[in-house]
C-alpha cells in the first residue's frame, strides 16, 4: 500500500526544493559575479599596462612559456582561435607580440614577444599583489581558493564529457 506524504511534509519538500532555484543560492551566480568583480579591478589595476584582462592573459602564458603556436597557446588559456586572433591582431599592433607562420607547417602561426612585450613583464610584476589585496584573502587562502576552483573546473570538463554525444 503507498502513502501519500502529508502536505505538511510535501509543502515543506517543495519549499526546500524552491530553495534551490533562488539566484543567491546558484554557485553558477556566484563565480559569475565574482568573475565580473575580478575584471573590474583587473581593469583599474591593468590600465597603467594598457592591457585588458584577456590581453593580460595572453601575456602571462608567453611570460611563462616564450614563443608557442597558436593552438597551444589557446590550449593554456582555454580559448578558440575565433577568441585568440583578434585579441592576437591587438596586441600585435601594440607592438607586444609577433605572429609568424611555420616554416615547417605552413598552418600553424607562433606567437613571440618583442622586446616591448618582455619588458612590460617587469612593470606587471606588481599586478598579483594588487589583485590578492583587492581580494582581503590571505596567501594560504587564495592558494585554497584556487585549488578548489581547478577541482571543480576538472569535475565540471568530466561532466561536460559525458553529457557530449558520442563521448565515453
Amino acid at each position: 500500500m503507498t502513502t501519500t506524504p502529508t502536505p505538511r511534509i510535501e509543502a515543506s519538500a517543495e519549499a526546500s526544493a524552491e530553495e534551490y532555484l533562488r539566484l543567491d543560492n546558484q554557485i553558477c551566480f556566484s563565480l559569475n559575479a565574482a568573475s565580473r568583480a575580478f575584471n573590474s579591478v583587473y581593469r583599474v589595476v591593468l590600465k597603467d599596462l594598457g592591457l585588458t584582462y584577456p590581453q593580460y592573459l595572453v601575456m602571462l602564458v608567453l611570460w611563462e612559456h616564450g614563443e608557442l603556436p597558436v593552438k597551444k597557446l589557446g590550449e593554456h588559456l582555454r580559448l578558440d582561435s575565433g577568441t585568440l586572433s583578434p585579441l592576437l591582431k591587438r596586441l600585435e599592433a601594440a607592438g607586444l607580440v609577433r605572429r609568424e607562420r611555420s616554416t615547417q607547417d605552413e598552418r600553424s602561426v607562433h606567437v613571440h614577444l618583442t622586446e616591448e612585450g618582455t619588458a612590460l613583464k617587469e612593470h606587471a610584476l606588481l599586478v598579483p599583489r594588487r589583485i590578492a589585496a583587492a581580494t582581503g584573502f590571505d596567501l594560504d587562502e587564495i592558494t585554497e581558493l584556487r585549488a578548489r576552483l581547478d577541482r571543480l573546473t576538472l569535475a565540471l570538463d568530466a561532466a561536460a564529457l559525458e553529457e557530449t554525444p558520442g563521448c565515453a
